[in-house]
């Protein structure tokens, strides 16, 4: 096993990343020992010992029989550390609360990982607030309109996607490489993506890739009730949200000397 340089991975990190992200993607469910070693394909006694480490750790916790198992405190640690750090996601978020303010929509920031966007930041509708974070969860990026924003700023033959059919996460989703890069002309044409009820049924959004980077990483989008969306709304939305692009992008040029994440 090695990575794209040719430097052999370790088998233990590996083994170890797997695991917490299983754990991680499982969220609320938790895990039994013989669960977690059938579906990462390791000896029961290797994981049993690989738990232990991390629940005295505090990377995994389990409960007081000892025979479940989720996701530990410290990842939480971690994934804060991570937005905390970032001077881009804090650059962002007054621009976030401006375009909030402006539309009285929900705004989103996402970074592509992957296949996946992951939602760095959001602000949420003056109409509606959700009990539950979207910050760190996952969506495919051709899925939604962040996702789309972020394919369109890459040439076809080098979009991330898996073979076969695509993902549906409802009937609006695009499942074949063909429409996907169908709407991908359009976002190139247009200069932003648009998501009519392919990730939520009933939401739309509206997705504008951030380029500072070349090719762009981070996205913001605005999400509304289709129920809401007239096209006079339609249109400000668009244009508010141009607008805030345009500011962050003059706003976060590569600071000298700032290291090139990858």
């Amino acid at each position: 096993m090695s990575d794209g340089r040719g430097v052999r991975g370790v088998k233990s990190a590996s083994r170890t990343v797997a695991l917490l992200e299983l754990l991680a993607a499982r969220g609320e469910e938790p895990s039994r020992l013989d669960q977690l070693a059938e579906e990462l394909g390791v000896p029961r006694s290797s994981m049993y010992q690989l738990l232990r480490t991390l629940v005295d750790c505090g990377w995994v916790r389990t409960d007081a029989t000892g025979s479940l198992y989720g996701i530990g405190i410290r990842a939480l640690l971690t994934g804060t550390s991570y937005l905390d750090g970032d001077r881009r996601i804090r650059a962002v978020r007054p621009y976030l609360d401006e375009a909030s303010d402006a539309l009285g929509e929900t705004i989103h920031l996402a970074r592509l990982d992957g296949g996946d966007v992951v939602y760095l930041a959001t602000r949420e509708s003056h109409e509606y607030l959700r009990t539950i974070s979207r910050v760190g969860r996952r969506v495919p990026a051709h899925a939604g309109a962040l996702g789309k924003a972020l394919l369109a700023e890459r040439p076809d033959s080098e979009l991330p996607l898996p073979d076969g059919p695509l993902t549906a996460l409802t009937e609006n989703t695009h499942t074949t490489r063909a429409a996907l890069l169908a709407d991908l002309a359009g976002v190139r044409e247009r200069g932003y993506s648009v998501d009519r009820q392919e990730t939520v049924t009933g939401i739309a959004g509206f997705g504008f890739a951030l380029r500072y980077d070349t090719p762009a990483t981070d996205a913001i989008s605005c999400s509304v009730p289709v129920a809401r969306l007239t096209p006079d709304h339609e249109a400000r939305i668009v244009a508010v949200m141009r607008e805030i692009r345009a500011k962050i992008e003059a706003h976060l040029p590569r600071a000298p000397g700032a290291p090139d994440w990858r």
